[in-house]
């Protein structure tokens, strides 16, 4: 067998069929969306089906969702003026605002706590490294007991795992484009109905006024597609059939190479994702392994890429700095393969008996 392998949707989806039709045929549509002439109000046409299709999928009114850059705009927006609590397993773009942290248990689940600090407290619902699901609803009656609001990051859970901003308890809660089948630079923020944000680009007034700058239509057509999708997919049963997937995954890597620590094994996780780490074996070394073998893989976020370094995720849930720099991501989708994920395991495991001989020789 032949062809690349491409085990790593966390980082971003492949561009659904669905989506491509969608930007194609936006593609045609002439008018601004700020106009009101037949041109223009087709083109606001198609951000107005965008937005309820996003809105169904994240369990929102139309009216509450935002459209953004990304998902890092969204989380700017949503902290922007506020004191916020969290814990280090969030992502760069919501840590950066962090005033007060919070502890994380070995298994990536939030330690319980009754307290906040700030006025804003953001609990994401699904970690991109591990996949460990956070018991958001939980966290929000904490919130609510002390006059805070609540951040939900459902970046990675949006089309994976079943949700809204209602059940949630969630005062603003973050989706991305691309992470769903969507295109890359297009998200949004949903804002609970009566909740606003300062808006950090002022100008023409669009979004609401929360968001000014003409609309990439075009992007935001792919999303809405991507999100309408997504939400088939999970009425399906899709994600079930990748969770199995990642179970013989797991199983097949634990029989192969015992000793391999499994990040988050024991807690609720995402179905299609497993993080993995072989003590010594730095998680890029084992990257570049498997993309010479034909494998897409990550060390950690994306977002991080490139940075030689021990996750913050894996340190945070208390593993020590060797152990940390030494997992890697392997995130499943729609359209992997049983094949695919045995093929996997086993270039993974032969590579992993090279480097415990090597390490062994070397010790000698």
């Amino acid at each position: 067998m032949s062809g690349r392998i491409y085990l790593d949707y966390n980082a971003t989806a492949p561009l659904r069929p669905e989506a491509r039709d969608a930007m194609i045929a936006a593609m045609d549509v002439v008018g601004n969306p700020s106009s009101v002439h037949a041109e223009g109000r087709a083109a606001k046409g198609l951000i107005e089906r965008a937005r309820a299709q996003v809105g169904s999928l994240a369990g929102v009114d139309p009216n509450e969702v935002v459209f953004t850059a990304s998902a890092t705009e969204a989380a700017s927006l949503a902290c922007a003026g506020r004191t916020l609590t969290c814990a280090a397993v969030e992502h760069d773009a919501v840590v950066t605002h962090m005033s007060a942290e919070l502890d994380v248990a070995t298994s990536g689940e939030i330690c319980p706590f009754d307290k906040v600090s700030g006025d804003l407290l953001a609990v994401q619902a699904a970690n991109s490294e591990t996949g460990v699901l956070q018991d958001n609803f939980r966290w929000a009656q904490v919130a609510w007991k002390n006059n805070a609001m609540v951040l939900v990051d459902a970046v990675q859970a949006a089309g994976r795992v079943r949700f809204d901003l209602g059940v949630l308890g969630a005062d603003f809660l973050m989706l991305s484009g691309h992470k769903i089948g969507g295109p890359k630079g297009v998200a949004a923020l949903c804002l609970k109905l009566g909740v606003d944000v300062p808006a950090q680009i002022p100008g023409g007034g669009q979004e609401q006024g929360r968001r000014s700058g003409t609309e990439n239509v075009i992007g935001i057509a792919g999303f809405g597609a991507a999100a309408e999708a997504a939400e088939r997919d999970l009425a399906n049963g899709v994600w079930e059939r990748v969770a199995e997937l990642r179970k013989i995954l797991e199983n097949t890597i634990e029989d192969a190479a015992p000793g391999t620590i499994f990040v988050g094994k024991d807690a609720p996780r995402l179905p299609n994702t497993s993080c993995f780490a072989t003590p010594g074996w730095k998680g890029e070394t084992q990257v570049m392994a498997m993309d010479l073998a034909g494998f897409a893989i990550s060390a950690g976020s994306a977002c991080s890429s490139g940075k030689v370094k021990a996750s913050r995720v894996l340190q945070a849930m208390g593993y020590d700095d060797v152990t940390a720099a030494s997992a890697v991501r392997v995130s499943l989708g729609p359209d992997t393969k049983k094949e695919d994920v045995l093929r996997f395991a086993d270039a993974w495991t032969k590579a992993q008996k090279k480097f415990r001989a090597k390490t062994a020789l070397e010790e000698n």
